[in-house]
């Protein structure tokens, strides 16, 4: 029985179609001046042929199915036909070139241009065909996927509200400012902390990341305390016997409680999203990657290690690739949250770029006190954009960064303090200049006085003589106004550690 069953099965297997991965779609954007990876999958042995614009590739399928080529030299202009031959023949239609970004993180990533400020206006101005989003649906697997999930949309008043704000309003300024079509791949989660975008071979293998790890497995066990459990059933039957009665539609329904292990292991997962929503995107040609993360990251007992946790991300995304690729992350922006170490996780981005090929979006300035998601998202774009346009793209910006700290010194009851990107001079943005502080060697803070001078700062206090340490913007939210010509912010900071 089990030999006639195989008989029967064979003819199948012998006769599998050639596929493609999502992402290799209708409407996809493919990165210009690079080999553009392209691959799939058929029976082992095959011979696949891939044909666009003019040029042929062949390959051969390996022992496992999969099969892949890289098409050189592919030229910007009208949309195309691609066709990839083997058993069968798969045409993907409206294909372009240009420029291709991947945008990731949390919930500010994943914040939708329907959610953005002005949204009416922006909708209406739309109608930009020649951007396009790739939004990854999959979510956390054990192990990496080889299988994406996912469509490309073209960009139109009908569309882009479900398009990713920060990604579009960053990809938007690249196409006027470029003139090429942009491709945005869009794989983001709310909610999830920068662990969980990260191969956990990688964390479990850097030395730095040792106390992190056994962080993650203390918030883990604590999940699993009886007194919890006892807790969340209660308020699971409260809330299915509330169901269960009569809706009152002057009332909204409370949400189902959560799981506590169900929660954590969301919350405290290391690797799961870079199984499910990064590796099956790998090797797709990109240009650079986009980041905006780290509220999940923001507890006393995480923040610490951000800045490792964010140079392991960029370098083993990078290796993975193969690539030295650009990536530039938003900086939180303000937010008045109580015991959230707001300021640590800041700290952690501005100290990670002292890798090369990164850059960051100062967004201290552009928060709302009490909305952990900020509708200014244009902004976000434009600065993120700035970088891009002035260090990847080699065009004529009026700054890619706001001011950053580079020095200070102590003299005569004052801390001088050195900026660079100060482009057009350092401003403020208004009569006085605020959002200092200084202390002395019995570390009180108090608000400094500060004054400009070339491209220093200089901070003193009448009462502090023997002055120590100062602080920019270190609260959560501030009243900050250090610029540059550019009208860029400056990054928040501190001397002391």
């Amino acid at each position: 029985m089990k030999l006639r069953y195989l008989a029967l099965l064979l003819p199948a297997i012998a006769s599998a179609d050639v596929r493609l991965p999502a992402i290799i779609s209708d409407h996809m954007v493919l990165q210009r001046e690079a080999a553009a990876p392209l691959w799939g999958w058929a029976d082992p042995g095959e011979s696949v042929t891939v044909t666009m614009a003019g040029q042929t590739q062949t390959a051969t399928a390996d022992a496992a199915g999969k099969w892949m080529v890289k098409l050189t030299d592919l030229p910007v202009g009208d949309p195309a036909t691609l066709t990839v031959a083997g058993k069968n023949t798969l045409e993907i239609k409206d294909v372009l070139v240009g420029e291709v970004w991947l945008g990731s993180g949390q919930s500010n990533m994943a914040m939708t241009v329907n959610r953005a400020k002005d949204y009416e206006q922006e909708q209406a101005a739309a109608n930009l065909p020649k951007i396009r989003q790739f939004k990854e649906a999959s979510s956390y697997a054990k192990e990496p996927q080889t299988e994406c999930h996912g469509t490309w949309e073209i960009c139109s008043p009908e569309s882009v509200g479900g398009f990713s704000a920060t990604l579009y309003f960053f990809g938007r300024e690249l196409h006027r400012e470029l003139g090429v079509p942009v491709g945005l791949i869009n794989s983001s989660v709310g909610g999830t902390p920068i662990e969980a975008w990260i191969d956990a071979s990688a964390q479990r293998a850097a030395e730095p990341l040792k106390p992190y790890l056994q962080v993650m497995e203390n918030l883990r066990a604590a999940a699993k305390a009886p007194e919890l459990r006892v807790r969340y059933e209660k308020a699971l039957a409260k809330w299915e016997a509330e169901k269960a009665l009569p809706r009152d539609p002057q009332k909204p329904r409370s949400r189902k409680p959560e799981d506590p292990v169900l929660m954590a292991e969301k919350k405290n997962n290391m690797g799961g999203l870079y199984n499910g929503k990064i590796a099956p995107l790998i090797p797709y040609g990109i240009r650079g990657v986009t980041w905006y993360q780290g509220e999940a990251n923001s507890t006393p007992e995480k923040s610490a290690y951000y800045d490792e946790l964010l140079t392991l991300l960029v370098t083993d995304w990078r290796a993975k690739w193969g690539s030295e690729l650009p990536f530039a992350w938003v900086q939180l922006a303000g937010l008045d949250r109580p015991g959230a170490d707001w300021s640590i996780v800041r700290e952690g981005m501005l100290k990670t770029l002292a890798l090369p090929g990164t850059g960051m979006a100062v967004a201290a300035d552009i928060g709302e006190a009490n909305d952990i998601h900020p509708k200014n998202k244009q902004e976000v774009g434009k600065r993120l954009s700035l970088w891009a346009l002035g260090t990847v793209y080699h065009k004529s910006v009026p700054a890619t960064s706001g001011p950053l700290p580079v020095g200070h010194e102590i003299r005569s009851g004052e801390i001088v303090l050195r900026f660079t990107h100060t482009e057009g001079g350092l401003k403020a943005k208004g009569d006085t200049l605020t959002g200092f502080s200084i202390a002395g060697e019995d570390g009180q803070w108090k608000p400094a006085q500060a004054r400009i001078e070339g491209e220093t700062v200089i901070v003193s206090h009448p009462e502090i003589t023997g002055p120590k340490a100062a602080r920019y913007s270190w609260e959560g939210f501030s009243d900050a106004n250090l610029c540059n010509g550019a009208g860029l912010p400056a990054s928040p900071f501190r001397t002391d550690s």
